[in-house]
């Protein structure tokens, strides 16, 4: 898996037209969705402008690079996919803020017990969320929101965990084949 990502962030970072971004892009990648987020330059506002300009500018420059940009994204998630098998969503950052356009919303399979269930029927009841689906998916912005360090530490640990599996006694021998497990 570290090999398949690290093999598509290098193929992205080559693919990627250098004026796009004032840095190398943020990459994210997961199951079904690589995730391409860039920064643009800032806004140049001349001396005077009051600050109301700034966020109809920010908004102007992310929908020229979305508009001029736009087959050339098609093109690079388009191959992405095909070499890859991943769709390709892409997102945008101006000064504080950022925008995503093109981005997945993937279905996700559980198996919940009735407590569980009631805790969704709650908020679709008291009108939080419109659906059960909903619902969940509030519960877990929820919790990335508020155990967002704890959640990263798992993933760090994740990150070794896959180094040091590398690094194993499997590791010179291959996968394991028939007979040897």
């Amino acid at each position: 898996m570290k090999a398949d990502t690290e093999e598509l962030r290098g193929w992205l970072l080559g693919r990627l037209p250098e004026s796009w971004f004032t840095a190398a892009p943020e990459i994210t990648i997961d199951r079904e969705e690589i995730l391409v987020l860039g920064d643009l330059p800032a806004v140049d506002l001349p001396g005077g402008t009051t600050p109301v300009a700034a966020a109809p500018a920010r908004e102007a420059r992310v929908r020229r690079f979305r508009e001029e940009t736009r087959p050339e994204r098609i093109a690079i998630a388009q191959e992405a996919a095909q070499r890859f098998g991943r769709r390709v969503s892409w997102g945008v950052a101006v000064g504080e803020g950022r925008q995503l356009f093109t981005t997945l919303s993937v279905p996700v399979m559980t198996r919940l017990r009735m407590a569980d269930r009631r805790v969704l029927d709650t908020l679709v009841d008291a009108g939080v969320a419109r659906s059960r689906s909903d619902a969940l998916a509030w519960c877990v912005r929820l919790v990335g929101q508020h155990q967002q360090e704890w959640i990263e530490s798992l993933r760090q640990a994740l990150t070794h965990v896959e180094v040091v599996r590398a690094q194993g006694p499997d590791a010179r021998r291959g996968p394991p084949g028939p007979g040897r497990a």
